[in-house]
């Protein structure tokens, strides 16, 4: 039986949810050097990144606001946390595939637990320098869109 290769993606996009500017910037700046070939759209708090999934708002154009392949999710924001972003998403069928990484500077054990408890796919603390950032997300580039099969795609 012989069984057709896996097309893996050609164009990715991945949703930051991150409030904090100069994050946003490192991330933006890992995304550059690691030549990730994905789209980066980036949100500042939960409520935004909600309003984007639910394509609510003033992301209710899919052309502005594509579903996301992957959410790099921060769990402390103002509005809505991360756990509350999470928690929606587990909760809506339309959400329930998309792959979650937490993407946070906490390293707390409860934040682990809850985090994998409520759905998340990963867990990951940030790195502070920006090298070793970069290898995170030349690391999550190659798991998430070069090994692993995605829903829908």
């Amino acid at each position: 039986m012989s069984t057709a290769p896996v097309k893996k993606l050609t164009s990715a996009v991945v949703l930051l949810v991150e409030d904090d500017l100069e994050d946003q910037a490192l991330t933006r700046r890992a995304f550059q050097k690691s030549a990730f070939q994905a789209e980066l759209k980036i949100v500042s708090d939960g409520q935004q990144a909600l309003d984007y999934l639910l394509q609510e708002g003033a992301y209710a154009d899919p052309v502005h606001a594509p579903r996301p392949d992957l959410v790099l999710l921060d769990l402390n924001m103002p509005n809505v946390d991360g756990h509350g972003v999470l928690e929606r998403m587990r909760s809506h069928i339309d959400l329930q595939g998309i792959p979650v990484v937490v993407l946070t500077t906490s390293d707390q054990p409860r934040d682990v637990q809850r985090c994998y408890e409520m759905g998340c796919n990963s867990f990951i603390t940030k790195p502070s320098d920006i090298s070793a950032f970069v290898n995170v997300l030349e690391q999550l580039e190659c798991y998430w869109f070069d090994l692993v099969t995605l829903p829908g795609r």
